[in-house]
C-alpha cells in the first residue's frame, strides 16, 4: 500500500479505538515507520510492505491501546530538541516550553548563571536552557533513577558540551548553590483528579510525577536556601492554580511575583526573585 493508504486505514483503526486527533497520530506513525516526513506522506508512491508494514501494526496496536505517542515512537520534539521518552519519565508538554522561555527571559544578561532543574525527568527544561543560553551551567536533579537514565542519554543527544550535571537527589538534598534560578515542574495534579484523567495519562505515565505530594510548598520553601540573593524561582502549576501558587511565594518572602499563561490563555507559570 502507498504511505497515503496506510495513513487512512491507521487513522481509521486510531478513530475507533477513540485516540484524539487520530489522522495526526497516523501520519506519525507512519512517518517513523518509512522515514519519510508528514508532508512527504501526500506526495510519495513508495510502497509500505514487508517489515514496514509489521512494525507499523505494532506501533498500531500500542497507541490503540492508548499508550501515549510519545513513548510508541520512544522521542519527542521539545523546543528545538528532540529527547528520547519512555515510561519513566512525563511527556514533555507545551506547557513546560512556556516555563523555559521565562527562564531564560529572567536570565538575560548574566553571562554564566547557575540554575537547579529540580525533577528533571527527561531532562528537557535543563537541556532546553543549555541549548538556547550558550553561558548556562544547569544541575538537574531528580530522586527517579529510571528518570535520570532517560536525561543521560538526552544529555548525550543534545551536544550541550557538559553544560549540564545530572545528579540523583530527592530535592535539594545533594546540591547547595547558590544558583541564579531555580526552575521545577512538580507533579500537581490531585490524587481525586487522576480518575478524570485521559487514559494516556492516567495508565501510562509515572505516577511519582504526576500526583503532588506538597512538591510545590517543598521546592518554593526549599529553594530559598540554595537561591543567591536576588536569584528567582520559576515553577510550572496547574491550570486554576497560579494565584495559589503566587500566594504562597508572597507569604514565603520572594518578591516580584508574577504569572505567565500557556498558550492557551490559562495562568501555568509562577515566579519569583529571592532577596534573602
Amino acid at each position: 500500500m502507498t504511505p497515503l493508504e496506510a495513513v487512512s486505514g491507521v487513522a481509521r483503526e486510531l478513530d475507533e479505538a477513540g485516540v484524539p486527533s487520530p489522522r495526526v497520530d497516523a501520519e506519525h506513525l507512519v512517518a517513523h515507520v518509512t522515514g519519510l516526513s508528514r508532508t512527504e506522506l501526500y506526495s510519495r508512491d513508495k510502497k509500505v510492505e514487508g517489515q514496514q508494514l509489521l512494525r507499523l501494526r505494532s506501533l498500531v496496536d500500542r497507541r490503540r491501546a492508548r499508550e501515549p505517542l510519545a513513548y510508541v515512537l520512544g522521542e519527542w520534539g521539545f523546543r528545538r530538541l528532540t529527547l528520547e521518552v519512555d515510561r519513566r519519565v512525563l511527556v514533555p508538554r507545551p506547557e513546560t516550553e512556556v516555563v523555559v522561555e521565562r527562564c531564560l527571559a529572567l536570565l538575560r544578561g548574566l553571562a554564566e548563571p547557575l540554575v537547579l532543574d529540580v525533577g528533571t525527568g527527561s531532562g528537557a527544561i535543563a537541556l532546553a536552557l543549555a541549548d538556547e543560553h550558550p553561558g548556562v551551567r544547569v544541575s538537574a536533579v531528580d530522586r527517579s533513577g529510571g528518570a535520570l537514565a532517560v536525561a543521560e542519554a538526552n544529555r548525550e543527544r543534545s551536544g550541550v558540551d557538559g553544560r549540564v550535571q545530572i545528579l540523583q537527589s530527592d530535592l535539594f538534598a545533594a546540591v547547595s548553590g547558590p544558583f541564579d534560578l531555580v526552575v521545577a515542574n512538580p507533579p500537581y495534579v490531585e490524587a481525586g483528579e487522576l480518575a478524570t484523567l485521559e487514559p494516556e495519562v492516567r495508565l501510562w505515565e509515572p505516577r511519582e510525577a504526576l500526583v503532588d505530594r506538597g512538591q510545590t510548598d517543598r521546592i518554593a520553601a526549599g529553594a530559598r536556601r540554595v537561591l543567591r540573593p536576588g536569584g528567582w524561582l520559576v515553577l510550572e502549576c496547574a491550570a486554576g492554580r497560579a494565584d495559589r501558587v503566587a500566594r504562597l511565594l508572597e507569604e514565603l518572602g520572594y518578591a516580584n511575583v508574577g504569572k505567565t499563561p500557556d498558550l492557551a490563555g490559562r495562568e501555568r507559570v509562577v515566579e519569583g526573585r529571592f532577596d534573602g
